[in-house]
């Protein structure tokens, strides 16, 4: 069954006039089955059923009217109805039509266009009831006309002298008339009976559905039923007939479906309610759809324009026919599909001025702003002040959860109200930066505009420096060029030379980099005095590893600027000044800058500074902190918004985080992470092509990670940025190289690098490639007070690898002193604690150096020297006699690079077998782990 067939199946369903199954009405079938034996015996009653709509009220007064005929007591039926509502006398013309020739006079003079005789008929009803026991009941009483009433009234009153007659008025609780119009009415209360109808258990329910699907159902099921129609008999009698057309079983797996048929039975069912409301209760239906859930029931009475009414009253009509339910001096509609009809029917105009009037109510009882700007979402602009700074609440409000969308359309909103051109701008400018996240493109558009803005003075000045900053930092190049180039056409003073250094950032990041700027814009000083020019000098000059202590200097001058300055070359000041080994001061600095950031809401370059920390917390080893504020970084721009060009940055760093952690297929599935065409141009490709590198040596793809190593150096270079303290991959390159086996191509790197570290002079990446130099070298390793200095530096991540491999050679060429020392410095470093990856390297190599030392023979066999480190640890473990894949395991690579290392390894000693390479080998108890 399609869904137009199901949702036309619940439509007929809602509007069938087969009464349900009478279930827990055992009580109620009591008193009425007294009331009419009692009318057997000549003793008349009026009996008040009253219930929510569906619940059953008018079925009940049919099957008394049905136990009554088999009593042979007449039976008189009326039903009040919508169509007649406003028909005088209609439910007594219903009535004397079924007595006759008696009320035939009676019925011409109700035909007549003159007003008839005072009660038309009373006295020939009861002149026969006398000789004819008779039961009248009257359904849906709640749409009986004003006459109609009155006559009723006059008929209870005269029941007092022995009648034997019988009224049972079904109705629900929306009473024009007053709730007690029938008892008010009866003269003795000995006559009068009020029973209430009440909401289906679960297990009536469950009973129900059994009799309705032909099958049991769970508690699950039932208990979901019971919930999402109230109870409802005659909902969920139509529901569950639809449901089991359908052919669904009544399970737990089936509650959605049911729950649509139920939403589609219940809308239709008020939507046909509605219609025979009166004007005062449709007055406050409305109220209550539109500030409901902030505004209390004196309150909703005030935005209905209800000036005196009964309050009380009200309120227990609106819940005894379902609308509503009490919540202490609040009614809440009963469900969101009520409510969404209740709207669908009010006119359009009258909703929107609805909602104007909730709004400033609200405001005046000092609700939250985000309440208030819900409101005023769907109100015209109200012209007034407090408008703008609830919307801005409620934008705030929704950045501090995360729902951009919902903060974007909040300040969308805002605009609508009249304002100063500037405080306009400042509005537009914080909806770029949600809309950053919710609309990128519509977000860079909107920027565009305010960067473009022809306005003078400071402070628009300052708004599109901002406006370009904050549009640069999702990493589009290109646009933030063309911007800059556009707005220094009329930009003087300080604007001019933050322009000329955002231009610049811009033309770093850029696919190809050059020293020449686009025709007609200003060159970057070479010794620039601009806080902003002398952060993107200080990174030009870190980059290409050129003139430390100048790169501090005017790191330092961009960050000694605060917020004067845009944030962007700010960033690239602190990267330049952490390169320098001044790693606790950046990052201090950088600190600033965040908390600044989140003060501002500026997310797009939130999240550059965020993603910037994880990287140098990354680096220190600090990985808890890098994960954290990795999360934060795509918490603040979600990856999905950030431009191809940067995404490479966070997605690297997110993968080598996860790969120290021991998360494998997390790193792996990070660093493949499918990018659009183009991303490879972007400024940071290199690194998320170090990170795939990585991830192939860790899987013991050798050449695979030395040429993604080399291919990240390329990129690099292309853009002259040669300092290895931006990504060390010629010592990483090196040492895969170094494991396939070429010597001189891992010379020539990791010499290449020892040269421009120092070139640069830093202590850190001096360090580094002298480590990296005494691996490849194979020279003895420096002493401790060395390798104490350089675990106190920045890079402590990498230094701690090159250290961990140091001691793995050492271990392999059996130097057990030497290797002893040297993982004594290594385990002092707090980063052997947090990375999962090294911990677990240091444990077995502490687990090796506590076996007993081999038997001396410095003769190695024949052959073995030509093998490779790597071979050579695989060779040793198969001579004791380990499966391929319990190698795998110790050394923590794959299967398949096990198989290759022993087919190089059979090859170079010229044997076929394990057999023959235990023959052949030594045992040397040099069990040691592959290089990463």
């Amino acid at each position: 069954m399609n869904d137009e067939q199901l949702y036309a199946g619940f439509i007929r369903a809602g509007r069938l006039r087969a009464d349900p199954p009478l279930l827990e009405r055992e009580e109620q079938q009591a008193e009425l089955g007294r009331a009419v034996v009692a009318l057997s015996e000549g003793r008349p009653a009026v009996v008040s059923v009253t219930g929510r709509p569906g619940f059953g009220h008018n079925a009940l007064l049919r099957w008394a009217g049905r136990l009554a005929e088999e009593r042979s007591v007449r039976v008189l039926r009326v039903s009040g109805s919508l169509a007649e509502r406003d028909l005088r006398y209609g439910a007594v013309t219903q009535l004397l039509g079924q007595l006759g020739e008696v009320a035939e006079r009676s019925l011409q003079d109700l035909r007549r266009e003159q007003e008839p005789a005072c009660l038309p008929g009373l006295p020939e009803l009861l002149h026969t009831a006398r000789r004819t026991p008779t039961l009248v009941t009257v359904e849906d009483a709640q749409w009986l006309d004003p006459a109609s009433v009155q006559w009723l009234q006059a008929l209870v009153r005269r029941l007092a002298n022995g009648v034997p007659l019988v009224l049972i008025v079904g109705r629900t609780g929306l009473y024009p008339y007053g709730p007690d119009w029938l008892a008010d009415a009866t003269p003795s209360a000995r006559l009068f009976r009020r029973l209430t109808v009440h909401p289906l258990s679960p297990r009536a329910v469950a009973a129900l559905t059994e009799r309705i699907c032909g099958t049991p159902c769970d508690e699950t099921f039932a208990a979901a039923a019971t919930e999402a129609a109230h109870g409802s008999p005659a909902v969920l009698n139509a529901a569950l007939r639809c449901f089991a057309d359908a052919g669904h079983r009544p399970a737990a797996d089936r509650v959605p479906q049911l729950h649509t048929l139920i939403n589609g039975i219940v809308g239709d069912r008020a939507g046909r309610a509605l219609r025979g409301l009166t004007d005062e209760a449709t007055a406050v239906l409305r109220a209550l759809a539109v500030g409901g859930d902030l505004l209390d029931f004196p309150l909703i009475c005030s935005l209905a324009g209800l000036r005196t009414v009964r309050e009380s009253r009200l309120r227990a009509s609106l819940e005894m026919a379902g609308f509503t339910v009490p919540e202490g001096t609040h009614e809440r509609l009963r469900m969101p599909i009520v409510r969404a009809r209740i709207l669908e029917d009010t006119p359009a105009a009258e909703r929107a001025a609805l909602y104007a009037r909730a709004a400033h109510l609200a405001y005046q009882i000092v609700a939250d702003d985000e309440d208030i700007a819900r409101l005023l979402l769907e109100a015209p602009p109200i012209g007034e002040p407090w408008a703008v700074h609830a919307l801005r609440g409620g934008y705030g409000a929704a950045l501090r959860r995360g729902d951009f969308a919902r903060a974007a359309t909040y300040l969308h909103r805002a605009l609508d109200e009249p304002q100063d051109p500037l405080e306009r701008a400042h509005l537009g400018l914080d909806l770029a930066g949600a809309e950053a996240v919710s609309a990128p493109e519509a977000g860079d558009r909107r920027l565009m505009t305010l960067v473009q803005a022809p306005d003078e003075g400071e402070p628009w000045a300052q708004l599109r420096v901002r406006a370009l900053d904050m549009g640069l930092a999702r990493g589009d190049d290109a646009w933030g060029r063309r911007a800059a180039a556009h707005a220094l056409a009329t930009a003087h003073g300080s604007e001019r030379d933050e322009l000329i250094a955002l231009y610049w950032y811009a033309a770093e990041s850029a696919p190809e980099t050059c020293d020449l700027p686009a025709p007609g814009f200003p060159a970057l000083p070479e010794h620039p005095l601009a806080p902003a020019q002398a952060g993107v000098r200080a990174w030009q000059l870190a980059a290409r590893g050129r003139h430390r202590a100048r790169v501090a200097e005017l790191a330092r001058r961009a960050l000694d600027a605060g917020n004067a300055a845009p944030a962007l070359p700010r960033l690239a000041a602190v990267r330049a000044l952490w390169a320098t080994d001044a790693a606790t001061e950046a990052e201090d600095r950088l600190a600033t800058v965040i908390a600044e950031l989140r003060r501002r809401h500026s997310h797009p370059v939130l999240a550059r500074a965020l993603a910037l920390s994880a990287e140098l917390h990354l680096r220190g080893g600090r990985l808890d902190a890098a994960d954290r504020a990795a999360d934060a970084a795509e918490r603040a721009l979600p990856l999905a918004a950030w431009h191809p060009l940067a995404a490479s940055h966070l997605i690297a760093v997110r993968s080598t985080i996860a790969q120290e952690d021991r998360r494998c297929d997390e790193a792996r599935a990070l660093a493949r992470t499918p990018l659009p065409p183009g991303a490879e141009y972007g400024v940071y490709w290199p690194y998320l092509l170090y990170a795939r590198a990585r991830v192939a040596m860790e899987e013991g793809h050798w050449a695979e990670s030395a040429e993604l190593f080399k291919e990240s150096g390329r990129w690099l270079l292309r853009r002259q940025w040669a300092n290895p303290i931006v990504l060390p991959w010629r010592s990483m390159a090196a040492r895969a190289c170094l494991t396939l086996g070429d010597q001189e191509q891992a010379q020539r790197l990791i010499r290449e690098e020892l040269t421009l570290a120092r070139q640069w002079g830093a202590p850190s990446a001096l360090g580094l490639a002298q480590l990296g130099a005494e691996s490849v070298d194979q020279q003895e390793p420096a002493d401790g007070t060395t390798t104490r200095l350089l675990g106190e530096l920045p890079t402590r991540l990498a230094y701690a690898w090159v250290l961990a491999d140091l001691v793995t050679e050492e271990v392999t060429k059996g130097q057990r002193a030497s290797a002893a020392r040297l993982l004594s410095e290594l385990s002092r470093l707090s980063v052997t604690r947090t990375s999962g990856r090294l911990a677990e390297r240091v444990r077995w190599l502490t687990a090796q150096l506590d076996q007993p030392a081999a038997p001396d023979d410095d003769a190695l066999p024949e052959g073995w020297s030509a093998l490779s480190p790597a071979e050579r640890q695989t060779a040793e473990l198969a001579r004791r006699g380990l499966g391929n894949r319990e190698i795998a395991e110790q050394l923590m690579v794959s299967r398949r690079t096990v198989e290759h290392r022993l087919s190089n390894t059979y090859k170079k000693l010229r044997i076929t077998s394990r057999k023959e390479l235990r023959a052949r080998s030594r045992s040397t108890e040099r069990d040691v782990t592959d290089a990463v």
